[in-house]
């Protein structure tokens, strides 16, 4: 099923933090780590990924710096700031009222949607 992008970008930022305070990653393998973790459902594209990785970055929740890879191949990792650590604290806290309040909303918890 395709996720509403408009569902997707709201939660961009708790995706990505979650992922960087796990390791540094480098873009690809954020795409990459995104999709096999979702089963598919986040499929981002280089030109959609960048630019959220930018934004993080100006907002310092994230930085970047140059290494060499498994292969040897110098890539751009992006790496999650203290800034950042706390952000993500507070996009768990967002994500969990919402979604709580969402579940409300159609049905409760415990109720099996058909």
């Amino acid at each position: 099923m395709k996720i509403d992008k408009g569902l997707i970008g709201g939660s961009t930022t708790l995706l990505i933090l979650s992922l960087l305070k796990e390791k540094d990653q480098y873009g690809y393998e954020i795409i990459k780590e995104l999709k096999e973790r979702s089963d598919s459902t986040f499929e981002f594209k280089e030109g959609t990924l960048y630019p959220v990785l930018h934004k993080l970055q100006n907002k310092a929740y994230i930085k970047s710096y140059l290494a060499k890879g498994e292969t040897g191949k110098e890539r751009k990792y992006y790496k999650i700031t203290d800034k950042g650590l706390k952000q993500l604290v507070e996009e768990k806290e967002k994500w969990k009222v919402f979604s709580l309040s969402v579940n409300k909303v159609i049905g409760g918890e415990s109720h099996a949607f058909s």
